[in-house]
């Protein structure tokens, strides 16, 4: 069973260093086990580029932050039942999930690539639709839909953890795991004797916050929020604090780099 972890945090302390905002609470649902977005510290603590963001939100719209661990598949659930306020947690904004949600504007750019295995035979995306095939997915995520709809001739293992889809593929199980730009850039440095990257996306995604159905109110408040953050310079500071490495990494590899 995924561990739901309940986690207070002070809108204003760690990297805004402000007073509490006094009251009413702002609960933020993420997965804290997808670094460098969302993840724990060495203390147990969130930490995280979307873990700065909920702050910085929370101590604009003068409300005291909770971040709830929850596993990814159920946040929009636990969203829709009132449990939590917003979806922060490097959420793709579909036309699937906005017949159930609503969503702020996009704050962030990536897309789907591929972190192939070294022995692997697949060069594209398109190479993975055969029946010899073996694509890793993680559960709920835009990679598992757009395999489940694309890609029916290969065989799909779907995981509830990214690290054991990347395990699949470090080992031959599997000769693709479909996941985002910035992740499958840190897996395959991390594994580069048995892995590839295939980092030219084939769908384009752009993350955004998530809030219930007719709140409009909050969606507004966000949306200026976004607007703002980004005119003061916050979002280039978060992807110098936070994505140092893929930045650089993007570079050299002549890829866009958008945060």
């Amino acid at each position: 069973m995924n561990r739901r972890l309940f986690l207070a945090v002070t809108a204003g302390m760690g990297a805004t260093g402000c007073s509490p905002a006094g009251g009413r609470r702002l609960v933020v649902g993420m997965e804290l086990s997808y670094p460098p977005f969302e993840m724990t510290d060495e203390q147990g603590r969130p930490a995280g580029v979307s873990v700065d963001l909920a702050r910085a939100l929370a101590l604009d719209l003068q409300r005291d932050l909770v971040i709830e661990n929850i596993a990814f598949d159920g946040l929009i659930p636990a969203l829709k039942t009132g449990r939590i306020d917003l979806i922060l947690s490097s959420l793709t904004r579909t036309d699937e999930r906005a017949e159930s949600i609503d969503f702020s504007d996009p704050y962030l750019e990536t897309g789907l690539c591929l972190l192939a295995g070294k022995a692997s035979p697949v060069q594209s995306v398109a190479d993975l639709n055969h029946p010899d095939r073996t694509i890793a997915v993680k559960k709920g995520t835009t990679g598992h839909t757009y395999a489940v709809a694309q890609l029916k001739q290969a065989s799909l293992v779907v995981l509830d953890k990214e690290a054991s889809a990347v395990l699949e593929v470090v080992q031959g199980k599997a000769d693709a795991f479909l996941y985002d730009q910035f992740s499958v850039f840190q897996h395959w440095t991390r594994n580069s004797e048995t892995t590839r990257a295939i980092l030219q996306p084939f769908q384009k995604e752009r993350w955004a916050i998530g809030a219930r159905k007719g709140n409009t109110q909050l969606v507004a408040s966000v949306n200026q929020f976004l607007s703002r953050f980004r005119k003061d310079g916050g979002f280039e500071r978060l992807g110098d604090q936070w994505l140092r490495e893929p930045k650089e990494g993007f570079r050299k590899l002549g890829l866009d780099f958008v945060f």
